[in-house]
């Protein structure tokens, strides 16, 4: 693991927008509102010769009869464990508060060293004035800056990695990368803190909680998983332009940069329609996936509960029947560790290549068995041969004499015959269906049509 520098302060003093200048890029959720960062995030970055991660901190408010406070507190005592040197952010134009000197006096009982920034100081005459009154805090030389504008940040980092390590060489390490997703209030903090087994993310009866994408890496068997909570996605009507905006469109991107999603259903709801269309949502954007049905310590149960409700879930969801589903508790851990056998699993499928003479060999026991519907002018549809042109999901392109003449019903015959034979498990599989013609030396036409199954 890199080195980690903790970003800590009251809330609204602008942390988050000091994490994306930090890390070059715009990540961690930015709006005018206090408390929007309550779990703990990470992010990488580095100066000159030092590279590092930056884990953000929700606002810390020494308050414990409000909402998620206490919580929070416990998020950022959490990080400064882990940190190699944390730094304190205060508000320039605001001045020194009595939040800021309670802050304060908390991080001089820590073992952590402290480097303190000024920020919101966009003036460079007017910043060393601004944060002159902030050397009453005790924490040594307070740095002005401008975490929007960058202003010195430079001055910032330079201080920060006097406490980070050097390193000459870094080496990558290959890791799988899980987005867990699903509806609000469906456990999927619950179900992060399960696998990583501590606290990573808080948890709470109210819809909502987490709002940052949150990043964990997990180690098993010589294997590592990075695992990214995200936000409860509701329907879009129901979103106004805020938090929850931002919250959701980092849950999106969670499911476009991730290897595998996990789809986090509450068993007690079923499946809603919101769920299908998050569904359709990870099967557009080509991704592998592992259904995770949760709560279900909550369910009376017998010996035929579980095959009832793998029907009932089965009939909702039967365009992914390729996933695999557990039924889980988040909350007792039961089958919890099941859930990363099942990611790699489905991991090896979504990247899996095979030859094309393999390819071609299970096309020709495929035709043996079932020949290609005939049109009533009588004309057979061929497939003269296929190859895989790309993995990731896995994609197969057949050259066939008209896709037109290939209805639907063929087409999941031929999807299902490539799933059984080469093991296409866990991911989705697009067939391209494209026309050649005989003519003229065996010039391929011009049709190009694809089908997602």
């Amino acid at each position: 693991m890199l080195p980690i520098v903790a970003i800590i302060g009251r809330p609204n003093v602008g942390k988050s927008a000091l994490v994306n200048r930090l890390c070059g890029e715009q990540d961690a959720i930015v709006f005018d509102q206090p408390g929007v960062t309550r779990d703990r995030t990470y992010r990488r970055a580095f100066w000159q010769d030092r590279e590092f991660q930056v884990v953000d901190t929700g606002g810390l408010v020494f308050d414990d009869e409000t909402e998620f406070l206490p919580l929070i507190r416990e998020q950022a005592e959490a990080a400064l464990s882990e940190s190699v040197v944390a730094i304190f952010v205060v508000d320039g134009k605001l001045g020194l508060t009595a939040g800021d000197e309670e802050i304060a006096s908390w991080l001089r009982s820590q073992p952590v060293p402290v480097v303190l920034a000024v920020n919101k100081c966009e003036s460079e005459t007017q910043g060393l004035t601004l944060a002159a009154e902030f050397w009453n805090l005790g924490l040594g030389e307070p740095f002005p800056i401008s975490a929007i504008h960058g202003n010195g940040t430079g001055d910032l980092l330079e201080k920060v990695t006097e406490y980070v390590p050097s390193m000459d060489e870094w080496e990558e390490v290959e890791e799988t990368k899980v987005a867990i997703v699903g509806r609000p209030n469906v456990g999927k903090s619950s179900l992060l803190n399960a696998l990583t087994g501590e606290k990573r993310a808080i948890v709470s009866p109210i819809s909502g909680t987490t709002r940052d994408a949150i990043d964990m890496v997990v180690e098993r068997d010589g294997k590592t998983y990075r695992l990214i909570d995200t936000a409860g996605i509701r329907r879009k009507k129901n979103v106004d332009y805020g938090t929850e905006f931002f919250s959701i469109n980092r849950a999106f991107k969670a499911i476009k940069r991730a290897d595998v999603v996990l789809f986090v259903i509450d068993v007690l709801d079923g499946v809603t329609e919101q769920d299908l269309k998050l569904a359709g949502r990870i099967i557009d954007e080509g991704k592998a996936a592992v259904i995770v049905v949760n709560k279900w310590d909550a369910v009376e149960k017998d010996t035929h509960t579980i095959y009832e409700y793998q029907k009932i879930i089965g009939d909702r969801l039967y365009f992914m029947e390729w996933a695999d589903r557990v039924f889980t508790s988040a909350m007792t851990g039961k089958r919890v560790d099941k859930i990363l056998d099942l990611i790699d699993t489905a991991a090896e499928g979504h990247q899996k290549r095979v030859s094309t003479s393999v390819i071609n060999e299970v096309i020709e026991d495929a035709v043996r068995w079932h020949s290609p519907p005939t049109s009533r002018q009588g004309k057979q549809g061929k497939i003269y041969y296929g190859t895989q042109v790309t993995s990731k999901p896995p994609t197969i392109a057949l050259f066939v004499n008209d896709p037109k003449r290939f209805n639907d019903s063929y087409r999941r015959y031929m999807e299902k015959q490539f799933r059984q034979q080469l093991g296409f498990h866990g991911t989705p599989l697009k067939l391209l269906w494209r026309g050649k013609s005989l003519r003229e030396g065996e010039k391929m036409g011009s049709s190009n049509r694809a089908t997602k199954v």
